[in-house]
């Protein structure tokens, strides 16, 4: 279950009350307030690993991709007054370079991506997914483990507009990696997908 931390009442938190989390815990500031959750579980991190191998030979590489993009894990983000922790982030290249010397990134990425767990999809859905169209990510993703699902979202100046949705074992299309397209399946190695249809 995350938890929110105010360690003075009407004081909002700080990065020091940041810092002062137990590293078996993950730390953002949302709003003012000090979130903590656990680390996410085997399939939320193969789900991750997954999708950063799939996009970062063709994308950052260049290895059968466009390239010029550059993919962290679990950045730290310092937007505004928030410190946010996506699971995953890339940049085009000529926009970060530059501003890595710091933990904290400053530079608004060009595409998110959430995997929703239990103590996390709540702010995920709401604060951050406000938080993320305020500071004009491009591009933002949920993948959900659990029901084996990727929204697709990308930012218009009103709102987010809802791109797509794919589900189980589908071929995935979709910005702002539309050059390539991958079987959702890869993200969960232990599901067995369905029976191919000359297969029964």
């Amino acid at each position: 279950m995350s938890a929110i931390v105010k360690p003075t009442p009407g004081r909002p938190a700080t990065y020091a009350d940041l810092e002062a989390v137990p590293p078996h815990l993950v730390a953002e500031i949302i709003d003012g307030e000090l979130v903590t959750h656990p680390r996410p579980l085997p399939r939320h991190t193969m789900a991750t690993f997954a999708l950063g191998g799939e996009i970062g030979s063709p994308f950052q590489k260049g290895q059968g991709g466009p390239g010029g993009w550059v993919f962290m894990n679990e950045p730290q983000l310092h937007l505004g007054a928030n410190v946010l922790v996506p699971d995953l982030a890339g940049w085009r290249r000529e926009r970060v370079a530059g501003a890595l010397d710091n933990v904290g990134i400053t530079v608004s990425p060009d595409w998110i991506c959430e995997v929703l767990s239990p103590s996390t999809a709540k702010y995920d859905r709401t604060s951050k997914f406000r938080i993320y169209h305020e500071e004009r990510v491009a591009h933002l993703w949920y993948i959900d483990p659990q029901y084996r699902t990727l929204e697709v979202f990308a930012w218009s100046a009103a709102h987010w507009t809802h791109i797509a949705n794919f589900g189980d074992f589908e071929d995935v299309t979709a910005p702002p990696f539309a050059e390539l397209t991958s079987n959702l399946g890869v993200l969960w190695p232990f599901d067995t997908p369905p029976p191919s249809p000359a297969s029964t």
